[in-house]
C-alpha cells in the first residue's frame, strides 16, 4: 500500500483547505482510512477516521472538518473549514485493514502512512 497526501498550504484564520490522499497497491475499499497531524514539538494526534461502519473526529475539529472517501478514485479527503492557527501541523493520511466496527484512533493501529502535507494557518 502506498499513500500520497496533497493539498496542504497556507490559509488564513477562518479559511478552508481540502486535503487529498491517493491510495494505491491494494483494494481500497478493504481499508479504513484516517488523518492524523503533528505540530512541532508535539506527538502525532488523531484528527478524523472513516471506517466501514463509523466516522470519528477529534473534539478539536468536530463541526469544522469532514472526512470522506471516493472508492472509485481510491482517494480519501479531509475538508477543513473555519481553520485556526492551532490547526497548523503536518497532516498525514493512514490506512489499516478494516477489521473492526469502531474507528481506530491511535497511531499504532494503522499499518500504512503517507509522507504528510504541511498546513499552516496564519492569524
Amino acid at each position: 500500500v502506498q499513500l500520497q497526501a496533497s493539498g496542504g498550504g497556507l490559509a488564513q484564520t477562518g479559511g478552508s483547505l481540502r486535503l487529498s490522499c491517493a491510495f494505491s497497491g491494494r483494494t481500497f475499499s478493504n481499508y479504513d482510512m484516517a488523518w492524523f497531524r503533528q505540530a512541532p514539538g508535539k506527538e502525532r494526534e488523531f484528527v478524523a477516521g472513516l471506517g466501514h461502519y463509523a466516522t470519528s473526529y477529534a473534539d478539536s475539529v468536530k463541526g469544522r472538518f469532514t472526512i470522506s472517501r471516493d472508492n472509485a478514485k481510491k482517494t480519501v479527503y479531509l475538508q477543513m473549514n473555519s481553520l485556526k492557527p492551532e490547526d497548523t501541523a503536518v497532516y498525514y493520511c493512514a490506512a489499516k485493514w478494516a477489521k473492526e466496527v469502531t474507528v481506530a484512533i491511535t497511531t499504532t493501529e494503522y499499518d500504512y502512512w503517507g509522507r504528510g502535507t504541511q498546513v499552516t494557518v496564519s492569524s
